[in-house]
C-alpha cells in the first residue's frame, strides 16, 4: 500500500537491487573509486599542473580517465570488456604519473575493479534464485556430520586389540 511508511522505500531498493544486477556494479564501483582516490591525493593545483607539461597533466587526466571509465560501466554495461581493459592500463599507468597510483591504494582499486567488470557475466542468474533452483538432498534431510576426531580415535583404538 502507498499509505504504508516502508513502501516507497521497499520500492527504491527493489528497483536498486534489480538494476544493480544488470551490470557489473561493484566492479565499476570500485573502477570508480579507484579513480576518485587517486585524483584526491594530488597535492598540485590544476594551475600548477598546467604550467609543468604533459607529465603533470598525465597525473590528472589518467585518474579522471578511470572514473569516467568505471561510471560508464555501471551506464553502459554492453562495453564493458573496452572499459576494463582500458581501466586495467589506466590504473597501471598512474603507478608513474600520480604518486604511485594514489599510494598503491587507487592502483589496487583500479586494477581489482576492472578485474571484476572483465569477468561479470550478464546472462547470470541472481544468486538466490540459483540457490532455490538448486535440488534439495532426497526427503530434505541435511547431510550428517562428519564425527569428530576424538571419536574417531576412541573407537579405533579398542577395535585394534
Amino acid at each position: 500500500m502507498p499509505g504504508t511508511p516502508g513502501a516507497p522505500r521497499d520500492g527504491f531498493r527493489a528497483a536498486f537491487r534489480r538494476w544493480r544486477g544488470r551490470r557489473p556494479f561493484w566492479g565499476g564501483l570500485l573502477l570508480a573509486l579507484g579513480g576518485a582516490e587517486i585524483l584526491l591525493t594530488q597535492k598540485a593545483s590544476p594551475t600548477v599542473v598546467l604550467h609543468v607539461g604533459m607529465q603533470g597533466l598525465a597525473g590528472y587526466l589518467l585518474p579522471v580517465l578511470m572514473l569516467l571509465c568505471g561510471l560508464l560501466t555501471l551506464v553502459n554495461p554492453a562495453q564493458r570488456l573496452f572499459y576494463s581493459l582500458t581501466g586495467v592500463l589506466l590504473s597501471l599507468g598512474t603507478w608513474l604519473t600520480s604518486n604511485l597510483g594514489g599510494f598503491f591504494v587507487g592502483l589496487l582499486l583500479g586494477c581489482v575493479g576492472s578485474c571484476l567488470v572483465f569477468g561479470w557475466l550478464p546472462d547470470q542468474e541472481p544468486r538466490r534464485s540459483r540457490r532455490r533452483s538448486q535440488p534439495r538432498p532426497a526427503g530434505g534431510v541435511r547431510r550428517a556430520r562428519r564425527p569428530s576426531s576424538s571419536r574417531t580415535t576412541s573407537t579405533t583404538s579398542g577395535s585394534s586389540t
